[in-house]
């Protein structure tokens, strides 16, 4: 069983704002299980690159894949360490200065060295976690990746393990002497809203609509 805290390095202490820090594993990932979009950062030849990615959490690890025709990708299993953040935006803090003015946020930052799945089994169990990731119950839903589909991607795991959590939730924060100031101040909410599912134009007639999409939601 991993422990239920995180590793603290200094790659990943919070060094600003301490207080909004916290390195329990759970509130790690509350965080990852609700978000779908991870900016993975790596550096290849000297550059360094950002990559949005979708993600799957599968315990302790986190799984990312992609073409294995991309050389960003398939540097992710070359032992380098990368850096992945995942961000939740839950306000824009509109504050009387401009000093102030801010976002509610949750995020985590992981550090880590990613471990390439070669196997076809690997790749299955990390393909799957991904999907049910994106919606869980789709894996079972939906037709599983074949051997030959398997062999065109490049998936490599993280481990979640030296990482940390990071949130604001103060809302407006303004300096006394500008309490007084005849300017709004508030917060604007942020939610994330999913609509209505829309079939695909080709869907046979007759296929009802799965549990993994009636209703789509996020933990």
């Amino acid at each position: 069983m991993p422990s239920a805290e995180l590793t603290r390095t200094d790659a990943v202490t919070v060094k600003r704002k301490r207080e909004r820090a916290d390195y329990r594993r759970d509130s790690a990932n509350a965080i990852l299980d609700e978000a779908l979009v991870a900016h993975v950062g790596i550096a290849v030849d000297g550059q360094p690159f950002v990559i949005p990615m979708a993600f799957g959490r599968d315990g302790d690890r986190l799984i990312l894949h992609g073409s294995n025709a991309s050389r960003l990708l398939r540097s992710l299993g070359d032992g380098q360490p990368v850096c992945v953040a995942v961000t939740l935006l839950d306000g824009v803090v509109l504050a009387r200065s401009q000093f102030h003015t801010s976002m509610d946020y949750r995020s985590v930052v992981i550090v880590g060295v990613p471990r390439l799945l070669d196997g076809v089994d690997e790749k299955r169990r990390a393909m799957e976690a991904l999907v049910e990731h994106v919606a869980p119950g789709r894996a079972d839903e939906a037709r599983p990746a074949t051997d030959a589909e398997l062999r065109q991607i490049v998936a490599v795991e993280i481990p979640i393990d030296t990482a940390s959590v990071k949130a604001r939730t103060d809302g407006v924060v303004d300096e006394l002497e500008d309490l007084s100031l005849p300017i709004w101040a508030g917060l604007v909410p942020v939610r994330t809203e999913f609509g209505a599912p829309v079939a695909a134009p080709d869907l046979r007639d007759g296929i009802a609509l799965p549990p993994s999409v009636a209703p789509y939601t996020r933990p």
